[in-house]
């Protein structure tokens, strides 16, 4: 859950000898406390300034956002007392370095199915809760449960939650690095090859790098093909979501209005279609209608 940070609005700040806002001092302990934060003096007067910067734009997006220049608003969070720059460096680790190097089929809509104007899976029993994958580049092994979790449940009628630390830990052969970031197909192909994935209750996530501890008696998932969806198609992608359920993508996910963002349908302007760095699971799609326009958007699931 976000805890989103409301900060007072004066006629005039109080600021002390170090820069801080005096008046901010109990928001900040409050902040500290509700995601256990603890520094070090020196290291405790930097995150306070970059969390001080990252509340103030938060305010000004969220008054732009009552004014209805944004379509969603943001809130304070876990990430606040990073910079834009370690928030990236840290949590997407969507890296596919070699992906021309792989052959694949392309998903093809069947003939006789017509694509509903919206889809959600989460109502259908196809996702499992949201998670968390702490400060561990590992959002490639979330987006593959994830995929993995929902064509479990199209199979069998089961859903079980996968292990994302299996992944962590045992697909280095397959091209992975852990915390240090992956890619979803590799992460596909592990399991493919180990004929199995454990359960996330008999190999827990812990958020970081370990040796592969995947045991056999706790198999719980399997892959016995890959199919990727057409480069750059959102058509083709609705319709794989809409045919066979929730699908991995990677996003740019490189911008603070992401670190940030709280609810609502996100847009970022400055958006890339080519440079992804995010792993999430697309579970569905819909539209928005106004009196002067129809926004489409994705139901996404982030780690």
């Amino acid at each position: 859950m976000m805890l989103a940070v409301v900060g007072l609005i004066c006629a005039s700040t109080v600021l002390s000898a170090s820069g801080r806002d005096l008046q901010l001092d109990q928001h900040w302990e409050l902040w500290k406390s509700s995601y256990n934060k603890t520094y070090d003096e020196k290291e405790e007067v930097w995150r306070r300034m970059v969390w001080e910067k990252n509340l103030r734009k938060i305010e000004l997006h969220n008054l732009e956002y009552s004014m209805g220049k944004h379509t969603y608003n943001q809130g304070m969070n876990q990430f606040g007392d990073m910079t834009n720059e370690e928030f990236v460096q840290i949590m997407n680790g969507y890296k596919p370095e070699y992906e021309g190097k792989l052959k694949k089929s392309l998903f093809i809509k069947p003939n006789f199915v017509e694509v509903p104007s919206a889809v959600d899976w989460r109502g259908k029993g196809y996702v499992t809760p949201v998670k968390n994958q702490g400060y561990c580049g590992s959002c490639w092994a979330f987006s593959a449960t994830g995929a993995l979790e929902g064509q479990q449940f199209r199979k069998t009628g089961r859903l079980v939650s996968l292990s994302e630390q299996n992944l962590v830990d045992c697909s280095r052969s397959q091209g992975n690095m852990g915390c240090h970031g992956g890619w979803m197909d590799w992460a596909f192909q592990y399991v493919m090859a180990n004929r199995g994935l454990d359960s996330e209750a008999s190999y827990p996530y812990v958020g970081r790098d370990q040796f592969c501890q995947y045991n056999p008696m706790y198999n719980s998932a399997n892959v016995t093909g890959i199919i990727d969806i057409s480069r750059g198609s959102e058509r083709a992608l609705m319709e794989a979501v809409a045919v066979v359920g929730p699908v991995s993508v990677a996003i740019d996910a490189g911008h603070s209005s992401f670190q940030f963002y709280q609810s609502g349908i996100y847009y970022e302007q400055f958006c890339s279609s080519s440079k992804l760095n995010h792993g999430v699971l697309v579970v569905g799609y819909g539209f928005q209608t106004s009196l002067t326009s129809v926004s489409n958007y994705w139901i996404v699931k982030n780690r």
